[in-house]
């Protein structure tokens, strides 16, 4: 039964298809005939069934008429886009043609046509003055300096020594003291205490505060020893080795160099800085005898037992140097020389005229490095109050704990000499 039906159903299939065919050929018969009769176009009698044709009548569809394309030019395409700049964009619109006024600095336009009709130029002119000038070549980035020729990096404070620091009730019982005692005023020496400072016969004065012994061994040889747990002190010489009065640049037209040396000798019950050492400094007076130089106003050191310098710094001093050991001859010096433009003779030392301090330390004989007075400061430091040149300033040699040491204040017994 599923076979006959299906086999009934295909030839009735075909027999249907036979017949539409043959109604479509007989359809382009009628229309060949009449397009062959007549050469005018069709009119509404030749409707065709649109079972029988596929073509679209002519024009354009109904109510469609204000979409009619406008006839094209002779020299534009179909598909060129519309003359003119698009609709509120004229002042975006291109300059045509050449610009008023050329010079050599302006390019040269070539010109070519357009598909358009329009003058297109190649290269638009330079915006450019003729007045300015070319700018400088890029710096060539890659090339890195030879590190050699710039200046050290600035040292970083520290809050506290890494070895010794005093209490915090020392301190303020200093700052109180220092605000209540001004520096002394610079006065002009006799002629006696220059010649005698010149050659070095220096004393140096013993503070209530210093527990141990202290012998000249000669002219400008003080030989000290402190006992073991002994407290800071500073042993302050008995005249200042730079009299701003006298030795200022400002007033004799030359620099000054002051110097002196330490010799260590012994340091604590193992030879250990940690249970004592010395410090070798400058300040201006009064200073408190019972802080060791470069922590209060007016003065500068360098401590023995961390290697750092102190420049009116009452905190942890900045990195500088190795800590002394026994046996070594550490010198420390001041310079002070003309600032960039010398001043009139007649300018006074208490002038605000800043001179060129600079700070110049010795070890064994040998210059191991120094400092501007002046320029390496930072937050923490008090300034230069006292060191600037306009003041006193004597020879300081602090020391704390167990130690022995020798102060050198004369020329001949020195192992490195200023020049």
């Amino acid at each position: 039964m599923g076979l006959f039906k299906s086999s009934r159903k295909k030839h009735s299939d075909t027999a249907e298809a036979s017949g539409t065919n043959d109604r479509i050929q007989a359809a382009f018969r009628i229309d060949d005939q009449s397009l062959d009769s007549s050469s005018a176009p069709p009119t509404s009698s030749h409707i065709f069934d649109s079972a029988t044709t596929y073509a679209p009548p002519p024009g354009p569809p109904p109510g469609r008429s204000r979409y009619t394309r406008p006839p094209v030019e002779p020299h534009r395409t179909e598909y060129d886009p519309p003359e003119g700049p698009p609709p509120h964009q004229n002042e975006y619109a291109v300059h045509q043609g050449l610009p008023t006024q050329q010079n050599e600095n302006t390019p040269r336009l070539e010109q070519t046509a357009g598909q358009s009709g329009h003058i297109i130029p190649s290269e638009l002119p330079s915006s450019r003055s003729q007045d300015v000038e070319d700018p400088p070549p890029y710096h060539d980035w890659t090339v890195v300096p030879d590190n050699a020729l710039l200046p050290p990096p600035p040292s970083l404070g520290y809050d506290t020594s890494p070895y010794n620091n005093a209490t915090p009730f020392d301190a303020d019982r200093a700052h109180d003291w220092c605000n209540s005692n001004p520096l002394i005023t610079p006065h002009q020496p006799t002629l006696a205490q220059h010649a005698s400072v010149k050659n070095g016969d220096v004393m140096l004065v013993k503070p209530k505060e210093y527990h141990g012994e202290l012998n000249r061994v000669r002219i400008g040889t003080w030989k000290g020893s402190t006992r073991a747990g002994s407290s800071d002190s500073c042993l302050i010489s008995s005249m200042p080795l730079y009299f701003a009065y006298s030795d200022s640049p400002l007033k004799t037209q030359k620099s000054k160099i002051i110097y002196f040396e330490v010799k260590i000798r012994s340091l604590g019950r193992n030879h250990s800085s940690n249970e004592g050492s010395v410090a070798l400094g400058y300040c201006a007076v009064p200073y408190p005898t019972w802080r060791l130089p470069g922590w209060e106003r007016g003065s500068l050191a360098v401590h023995g037992d961390d290697g750092r310098r102190y420049v009116n710094d009452t905190w942890g001093g900045k990195d500088f140097t190795s800590p002394f050991q026994v046996g070594d001859t550490v010198g420390l010096g001041m310079s002070f020389s003309f600032p960039e433009s010398p001043p009139e003779y007649s300018v006074s030392p208490q002038s605000n005229v800043a001179l060129k301090v600079e700070v110049l330390f010795t070890k064994n004989g040998r210059l191991e490095g120094g400092w501007n007075v002046m320029e390496q400061l930072d937050a923490n430091d008090l300034g230069t109050h006292g060191l600037d040149g306009n003041f006193d300033l004597y020879a300081a040699c602090g020391s704390f704990g167990r130690v022995e040491f020798d102060c050198v204040f004369t020329r001949r017994d020195w192992l490195w000499l200023p020049s």
